[in-house]
């Protein structure tokens, strides 16, 4: 397994140069569906459009190299990878894994990924390679997806291939060349916005405009994942007045058919999926968890209630009722006018002509 290159947590360097130009190296490698990679087309906040073609103000000067959205092929594609490798870029690069690691070292069926071949044996460089030899001459290394944050569904309990995330192999301690820790974009798939906005930060900071990107103990965006699907959720509502949807299509709180939203850390329920529309409760889809190092193994059964929630939903429901009740009361008296402006006998707005006198 790979140790970490770079500079421990804690220790302080010194400033790094502006950077004018990026290059991100984009691996869809690991084993993934490149779904990472086809959701963040969809993002506009800022798109990738906007990053690639210089739309935003003070960025470096970006060339993006993924197999998805390439349109170089073979070696013409391969090249950049080769000069990363051998540091002939000319300029620093970010780099981008989608997909789960396949380590080989600990399966020994030899379960693994590659990207291009070796130009001196004719063999696969397999994804574990690649991450070898650009991790430590990156300026900052990026994991799109939950695949590649925390391994995802391929590093399931009982798993054959040996499946992990990009921080279990490098180390959760593991810095880039520049003292940047790696990158947990997590999302299956990422969320669009989420992807591109984090890249952006990390483009400021690579050009002296931002500080040091806040990161959670899990490795990621603080501001992204620092509140629950359930803070965000246009049925959080409900759950507080123990009102719970028994069956799907219901608009009630989902937790008793399996919703996990009031304990995983994600945005969706803020953000939506596109341009604000979206995001799967409130759709009517349950959370499952897919942002958090547990998944999936911690969230099966998918669609059976969390444990958690069997408790606390009891609980609230036990004075939801009553909430209800009396919040029925207040919303039937606020819903009507007050009385003075009605037609009356005589008025009541506090003008009498006994009082002020006759024109």
């Amino acid at each position: 397994m790979a140790e970490g290159n770079g500079v421990p947590y804690g220790r302080k360097t010194q400033r790094e140069p502006a950077v004018k130009e990026v290059h991100v190296l984009w691996i869809t490698a690991g084993l993934s569906c490149d779904g990472d990679s086809v959701s963040t087309t969809a993002a506009s906040q800022p798109s990738i459009e906007d990053i690639v073609l210089g739309a935003i103000p003070g960025l470096p000067k970006v060339h993006l190299h993924n197999p998805v959205l390439a349109y170089e092929v073979g070696d013409e594609f391969m090249n950049y990878w080769y000069a990363a490798d051998e540091g002939r870029l000319g300029a620093p690069f970010v780099l981008v894994i989608e997909g789960s690691i396949p380590n080989e070292e600990i399966k020994r069926e030899g379960y693994w990924a590659a990207l291009g071949t070796d130009r001196k044996t004719g063999q696969p460089i397999t994804t574990c390679e690649w991450i070898d030899r650009l991790a430590p001459k990156a300026w900052a290394v990026v994991a799109a997806g939950t695949c590649a944050t925390y391994g995802g569904i391929h590093a399931m309990a009982g798993n054959p291939t040996g499946a992990m995330g990009l921080a279990d192999y490098l180390g959760w301690g593991w810095r880039s060349m520049a003292g940047v820790p790696i990158v947990n974009i997590p999302g299956c798939p990422v969320q669009p916005d989420n992807m591109t906005e984090t890249l952006l930060y990390l483009l400021y900071q690579a050009a002296g405009l931002a500080p040091m990107i806040p990161l959670d103990q899990e490795l990621r965006p603080t501001w992204l994942f620092g509140k629950t699907v359930h803070e965000g959720c246009d049925r959080a509502g409900y759950y507080e007045q123990g009102d719970f949807a028994h069956e799907y299509g219901s608009p009630k709180c989902l937790v008793r058919i399996g919703c996990w939203g009031p304990v995983v850390n994600c945005n969706v329920t803020k953000r939506g999926w596109m341009a604000g529309i979206g995001g799967c409760p409130n759709v009517g889809g349950i959370c499952i968890g897919c942002t958090m190092p547990g998944f999936p193994d911690k969230f099966m059964p998918f669609m059976d209630e969390p444990p958690g929630g069997v408790l606390s939903s009891s609980m609230v429901s036990m004075y939801g009722k009553l909430v209800r009740k009396l919040r029925s009361f207040t919303n039937s008296t606020a819903n009507k006018e007050p009385r003075w402006r009605h037609r009356g006998p005589r008025l009541t707005t506090g003008y009498h002509p006994t009082t002020y006198g006759t024109r």
